[in-house]
């Protein structure tokens, strides 16, 4: 179910940077955690970052690690990816999304998802 809103992609140069945000309003379920992915034209979809809603540390693609942050508003409404140092391999599709499970299938098959927000970043 698309039950997420992603917004403010967009297009930048390579070292710029952007802000998505997530709206999980919509969710009448509390997530367990929460995710963002990405996915470029004949590519398999990435994982970028994701973290546990309660607790945790987040995690991030070595891709993107030291350059993006996932982050969320103090009532968990809003989920953002702060993303710093762009370069022209970042642009993708990007999708945010909610599981679960207190497993790792909560990242790996999560339960809601956004309809994504294009990024596209410029040489």
């Amino acid at each position: 179910a698309q039950v997420l809103l992603e917004s403010g992609g967009g297009s930048v140069q390579a070292g710029g940077s952007l802000r998505l945000t997530c709206n999980a309003s919509t969710l009448t379920t509390r997530s367990r955690c929460v995710a963002w992915f990405r996915q470029s034209p004949g590519k398999e979809r990435e994982r970028v970052a994701h973290v546990y809603t309660g607790d945790g540390s987040p995690w991030y693609a070595d891709s993107v690690k030291g350059r993006f942050t996932i982050s969320r508003d103090n009532a968990e409404v809003m989920l953002y990816l702060q993303m710093n140092s762009l370069k022209p391999e970042d642009t993708a599709i990007y999708y945010c999304a909610a599981g679960t499970r207190y497993d790792t299938n909560c990242y790996h098959q999560p339960n809601y998802w956004g309809h994504g927000t294009q990024v596209t970043v410029s040489s």
